[in-house]
């Protein structure tokens, strides 16, 4: 057998599928929010279904709120830092000398056993 395709001459989703053999679907409505650059999304749920307070926009990633003139603002990004910012943030210079210190002291220490 050539190839090894089981399924030849078919593809995903083709055959008859229709309402008939899936179900009705769920009545739906449609909500509109807005991002912070006045894109208007509007995602549709189904009628019992609770919509959610905001909704990521597909064209540019902010949230989206459902009041057109207040739409909620850009989150802020904080830049990549690295494990020293950190530790600089809790130590002062004087904090990283003494540890130093410390450190070197008991190295030499070890090293005179």
């Amino acid at each position: 057998m050539a190839g090894g395709n089981a399924i030849r001459g078919t593809r995903v989703g083709a055959g008859p599928m229709g309402e008939s053999e899936r179900g009705e679907s769920a009545p739906r409505r449609r909500v509109s929010y807005w991002c912070a650059n006045g894109h208007e999304s509007k995602p549709s749920f189904a009628l019992d279904a609770e919509e959610p307070e905001s909704w990521d926009c597909p064209r540019c990633g902010l949230p989206g709120g459902r009041d057109e003139q207040a739409p909620p603002a850009a989150p802020r990004n904080e830049p990549y830092k690295t494990h020293l910012a950190y530790v600089k943030e809790r130590r002062s210079d004087e904090d990283g000398e003494a540890i130093l210190a410390e450190a070197l002291e008991k190295l030499r220490a070890r090293r005179e056993l």
